[in-house]
């Protein structure tokens, strides 16, 4: 895993270099100030030596200022190598998600996704820059803290270094128990996440259903849930930072009790035992840089073990020999096709078994039956959202995983029952159908879908902002963009997955002839529950939970008397 993290530090490994350097030089800087120190005390000051005090302070101000000048340095373009860093590791995510199957996102919350996107990351980045820099810092003070105490009494320095393995060792014994407690935070931050996202996007129907207690609580248990995570990760940082602190405390005491024993003995003057405190207190805070950068790194390890269990996530399969042709047809033969939905906990739910249907081209077939029988799964397999178990789904005779999916998506156009519309205006999501259809076509689309006159009469036409996911549209409204949408696709594959089930009779009345003239030449496969609306389909599909029970023509499907002609009888009992 270091190595991982490592790899991120090669595309700015001159900037972090540079940032080393200066730290190097800090380093350096805080190094002279206790020799300079011995000097004026047993030399400069009972010697009446002014003009040398005042070379030396001078000299001692000159380095300060480089000092200075190290750490903006270090401040600012240390930090960026850190946020440049985080922005690598969004991309990767982002891109990485752009990658990976829809059950995927079935099986894991969007809050949760975002939570790592961007807590984690931010963690991350705070370890890229200070860690190193921290852990550098600290070798070189220490080092050369060493080296140049030995010149002035090896005995003493030994004493004072021999507590550093004593703190090493309980800062490693820690270490185990703030992973655990931190990756625990990071779980629970996540749930709060995926809560808060969940009750926002909801909030409308909790309003409607008067269900705000039942929102508070179920936030109340994931908010206490955080909050006993974070107990726990303090409990830990507690007991490590007190024992440090403990542990720094009696250093210090050592050095003045062993320091005084050597002043009154002879072996040091009173010059070196300053330096030896001086650098006592150059040695502690290289231990506290050691300190935060385990807390550090605990933090940001954690968040990065986060992040790769996302990239190690399997992708949806390429073998990279697919063919990538320009148009389909779309002669569509599903053959013999099992397919079932597996949770991440290995629970597998069967939902098509030995499935064979052919969808000719150019025709439309309607696929209708009760809920939970597999329609909308059959049309989600056609472009590949989810891979078959069993069997073979092909298209103008070829397999669908022997093509790309670009090719596959490209020639499909989807109107589905759950709209989703992307926060930005109207033109924007109607132009997500073609993202270089000039004007005139995206408002041809518009007028084909209906939906022309009403954006016209929306405050700024075309550039309204449509709110989150369309909030501020009707539904019939964010139904009409998504079939403008697919007019201005334009697929030789069409699917339309209920798609007037949010519009009124009129309206969907209108619509209706728009699809049928969209349909028209194309290959177009319909879901409805509403059998009224694909009473001219080519061909209707009954499909249950045991699989396709009934297929043929409206009226050879009455005729029959089974099924279908049960559920037309029902919904028009009243006619």
């Amino acid at each position: 895993m270091l190595r991982q993290f490592a790899a991120y530090y090669k595309p700015h490994k001159k900037l972090f270099i540079a940032d080393m350097f200066c730290a190097l030089v800090v380093a350096v800087c805080d190094l002279f100030y206790p020799m300079i120190a011995k000097n004026i005390i047993n030399d400069y000051v009972p010697n009446q030596r002014l003009n040398l005090l005042l070379i030396w302070a001078g000299a001692l101000i000159g380095i300060y200022l480089v000092k200075a000048g190290m750490n903006y340095f270090i401040q600012y373009w240390g930090h960026m190598v850190g946020v440049r860093i985080q922005a690598d590791m969004r991309r990767d995510m982002f891109l990485k998600l752009q990658k990976l199957p829809f059950s995927y996102f079935d099986e894991n919350k969007t809050g949760t996704i975002m939570s790592r996107m961007v807590n984690d990351l931010m963690d991350i980045s705070e370890l890229a820059h200070h860690g190193p820099e921290d852990l550098f810092l600290s070798v070189i003070l220490l080092l050369g803290s060493f080296i140049i105490l030995c010149t002035i009494n090896p005995l003493l320095t030994v004493i004072v270094y021999a507590a550093l393995p004593f703190i090493v060792w309980f800062a490693i014994r820690m270490r185990r128990d703030m992973h655990d407690a931190f990756r625990w935070t990071r779980e629970e931050i996540a749930e709060v996440n995926a809560n808060v996202e969940n009750s926002i996007a909801g909030i409308r129907v909790s309003r409607a259903y008067t269900a705000r207690k039942r929102e508070i609580e179920k936030f109340t248990v994931c908010n206490n849930n955080f909050q006993k995570a974070r107990a726990a990760a303090y409990r830990v940082m507690a007991r490590f930072f007190s024992g440090m602190d403990l542990m720094m405390d009696l250093l210090y005491v050592i050095v003045l009790v062993a320091g005084g024993i050597f002043y009154f003995r002879g072996i040091i003057d009173v010059g070196e035992f300053t330096v030896f405190l001086l650098y006592i207190n150059m040695f502690l805070n290289p231990v506290k840089k050691l300190v935060q950068f385990f807390e550090q790194f605990q933090n940001g390890m954690s968040g990065f073990e986060r992040f790769t269990q996302i990239m190690k996530e399997n992708e949806e399969p390429e073998t990279g020999k697919e063919l990538s042709l320009p148009v389909l047809h779309g002669d569509i033969v599903f053959s013999h096709v099992d397919f079932q939905y597996r949770t991440k906990d290995g629970d597998e739910s069967l939902v098509l078994k030995d499935l064979c249907l052919h969808i000719p081209q150019g025709k439309t077939v309607a696929l209708v039956g009760p809920s939970g029988g597999g329609k909308t799964t059959l049309c989600h397999l056609i472009p590949r959202f989810y891979e078959i178990n069993g069997g073979v789904i092909s298209i103008d005779g070829h397999d669908i995983r022997s093509l790309t999916r670009d090719t596959l998506r490209k020639n499909i156009g989807m109107v589905a029952q759950d709209v989703f519309l992307f926060s930005g205006t109207v033109r924007e999501n109607i132009a997500y159908g073609n993202l270089e259809a000039s004007e005139e076509e995206i408002v041809a689309a518009a007028k084909r879908a209906n939906i022309h006159d009403a954006i016209m009469q929306m405050e700024n036409g075309y550039d309204t902002d449509i709110g989150e996911r369309g909030v501020k549209l009707s539904g019939g409204q964010k139904q009409r963009i998504s079939i403008a949408r697919a007019f201005l696709k334009n697929p030789p594959i069409l699917i339309l997955d209920e798609a007037t089930s949010a519009l009124d009779n009129a309206t969907e009345m209108l619509i209706q002839q728009s699809l049928e003239e969209l349909s028209e030449g194309r290959t177009t496969v319909v879901v409805a529950h509403r059998l009224s609306t694909v009473k001219n389909a080519d061909k209707i599909v009954v499909i249950t939970d045991e699989g396709i029970k009934e297929q043929g023509t409206h009226e050879e499907l009455l005729a029959q008397n089974g099924i279908y002609a049960q559920l037309y009888a029902y919904q028009f009992k009243n006619q």
